[in-house]
């Protein structure tokens, strides 16, 4: 009978020491936001959030709107057309997109959350990361926010830097603006 208490109390010290190493390797949630203001005029009004780590490799879609999301980006090619690229949005199931797609919200402050997982589901490791925000002005025109934040031990916050494409980006530049990311360990 010792000897089986002996192993219990064993098992319990792996299982609590498991435990807690397991909750040590949660990475805490970064908040992307920005201001948004719906556009009038067709062929406008599409955005996508995304991340991709250090390499430039893509780890996950945190939010797509559903016209391009859904099919839109073969009916206009410059639709979100870096994201759509990067996501392999081409080979995505239904179910897939449903998971990260919706309506265009109307315009005001937003604010999405990456809970620091990858397109499995899988803890990502702590270091540096990219977020993007990619926009679809009108027509032809787009912009693309991004930035790098840590992910660790510190809170941190990092205001994204804008590249506008096209003739008169910069002109309908107020769609998206603001854009910044904060880790929350």
């Amino acid at each position: 009978m010792t000897k089986l208490k002996y192993f219990m109390a064993i098992l319990l010290i792996i299982f609590t020491a498991l435990l807690c190493f397991a909750q040590d390797k949660k990475s805490g949630t970064v908040e992307i936001s920005f201001v948004y203001t719906k556009q009038s005029g067709f062929g406008s009004n599409q955005f996508a959030v995304w991340i991709e780590n250090s390499n430039g490799d893509f780890i996950k879609t945190i939010y797509a709107t559903n016209f391009t999301a859904r099919g839109g980006w073969e009916r206009r090619a410059a639709s979100l057309s870096e994201w759509v690229k990067k996501s392999g949005l081409a080979k995505l199931s239904k179910t897939e997109i449903d998971a990260f797609s919706s309506a265009t919200p109307g315009t005001g402050e937003l604010k999405y959350i990456w809970n620091c997982t990858d397109k499995t589901g899988k803890q990502i490791a702590d270091g540096e990361y990219k977020f993007f925000v990619e926009g679809t002005l009108r027509g032809e025109n787009s912009v693309i926010y991004s930035g790098i934040i840590k992910i660790g031990k510190e809170k941190n916050e990092v205001v994204a830097k804008a590249e506008f494409f096209g003739n008169s980006a910069e002109k309908e530049k107020n769609m998206l603006e603001r854009v910044k990311a904060v880790y929350i360990p």
